[in-house]
């Protein structure tokens, strides 16, 4: 048996679907369904079974999980970076992240968790993967980066058991719908084009520079790294970084037939001090791990998914 928390979301249910093209569909999806629209991700893809993230972790805490796991993809989180709900994000993000990697090593069972780039926080041009260039903004990070430190603090000691954390940067990809203003510039973008046949971005645009990387790249080092049986912290994007400017005029030039207009609007007050304006995966400890796998540049990546969220 497979576990993929956060199943249902965006990155898990795109783990799903990839286990299920190499032959896996002992999977065990856990998730919040609260928000029923997000079973439209797994709507076409094989699994064995579903509970909700209460059930599953009452099993772990009780010894009540009677399948042999052969490891847990960990991607369910409250990802809403606007969220100050300090409890509940420490409660949802990082205890439950403990008494699961608890039991995985406890059991020898892979264990995989999404982390997060945020981590990093802003005025950072040093995207190393060390506690001296970790500057967490707001809770979310706080709580993505805490799990990193109580992993190297607690967890490192020696036993045979893999605990791998991969930093995410800004990941882009099919099945983000339910993300809303959450989900990618490039899906918001394309939904401004379709809906209203023009671009918001905000006032120094091109200014704000960030790591996109493909969800189909995101995918592979998960596997990868499972395959690989690599325990650690690594960077997850690109190692290049592109202003949202030029990823407007990218979606641009892809509806070259479309009189598409770029409304400039004012960027939050509420925001400025929490938002990362630079981002850039550093890939020295990636790459030494042994991935050497090319990702794709964000022209190629976008053309992909667009083409995608318009059936073409």
């Amino acid at each position: 048996m497979i576990v993929v928390t956060g199943g249902a979301g965006f990155i898990g249910s795109n783990i799903v679907k990839a286990l299920n093209s190499i032959g896996r569909t002992d999977i065990l999806v856990v998730d919040n369904l609260k928000d029923g629209t997000k079973f439209i991700n797994l709507a076409n893809l094989c699994i064995s079974d579903y509970l909700s993230k209460e059930d599953f972790i009452t099993k772990i805490i009780t010894n009540n999980y009677f399948f042999d796991i052969d490891v847990i993809f960990h991607e369910g989180a409250c990802s809403l970076t606007t969220e100050w709900n300090g409890k509940y994000i420490m409660s949802n993000n990082y205890e439950y992240s403990k008494i699961l990697v608890l039991y995985c090593v406890k059991h020898k069972i892979p264990f995989l968790y999404a982390s997060s780039a945020s981590v990093y926080g802003k005025r950072n041009y040093n995207f190393i993967e060390e506690r001296e260039f970790e500057k967490p903004l707001n809770i979310y990070s706080f709580s993505k980066f805490q799990f990193d430190q109580y992993i190297r603090n607690i967890i490192f000691l020696k036993n045979n058991s893999q605990v791998c954390g991969l930093r995410y940067f800004n990941v882009y990809g099919p099945n983000e719908k339910h993300k809303k203003n959450m989900s990618s510039i490039i899906y918001q973008f394309n939904e401004q084009i379709n809906k209203e046949n023009k671009q918001k971005l905000f006032k120094g645009s091109n200014e704000f520079y960030r790591d996109f990387i493909y969800i189909d790249d995101i995918i592979n080092i998960n596997l990868w790294f499972w395959e690989k049986n690599i325990s650690g912290i690594f960077n997850c994007g690109t190692g290049c970084s592109v202003s949202f400017k030029d990823i407007a005029d990218t979606i641009a030039n892809f509806y070259k037939n479309k009189n598409t207009d770029i409304e400039y609007i004012d960027f939050p007050k509420k925001l400025t001090e929490y938002y990362q304006n630079f981002t850039q995966a550093d890939l020295t400890k990636l790459r030494n791990a042994g991935y050497k796998k090319k990702f794709k540049n964000i022209t190629e990546g976008i053309t992909e998914y667009l083409n995608i969220l318009n059936n073409t």
